[in-house]
């Protein structure tokens, strides 16, 4: 019996590598809930949240942060917003949906 070959599609393997990493796995848990884990200010609105508040919560250099923000983004993870002089982030949701429906059905 011949065994079929399954292609998987590569934006899910894009969104895995940008899950693979813990940080960046934070990162997403906290934009699930930004009003939890961010003070609600000029740096949390409906834009999302100010990259400084991300790099402040995480401990680390802000071009780490934003280097790990800019994978989740390629990934379709999350989606970048300028407010004057600050990127903000925030989940795209749709997406995120359709990549746990797509590994609910190849898995």
């Amino acid at each position: 019996m011949e065994t079929a070959v399954v292609t998987p599609d590569p934006g899910v393997v894009k969104a895995l590598r940008a899950l693979a990493n813990p940080v960046r796995l934070q990162l997403l848990a906290w934009l699930r809930e930004p009003e939890r884990h961010f003070p609600l200010d000029n740096g949390v609105n409906e834009a999302g949240v100010c990259v400084s508040y991300l790099q402040a919560k995480a401990g680390l250099a802000q071009s780490t942060v934003s280097a790990y923000l800019a994978e989740l983004e390629r990934a379709g993870l999350v989606r970048s917003t300028r407010v004057g002089k600050w990127t903000h982030y925030k989940r795209d949701e749709d997406r995120i949906a359709e990549l746990v429906s797509s590994l609910g059905q190849t898995l």
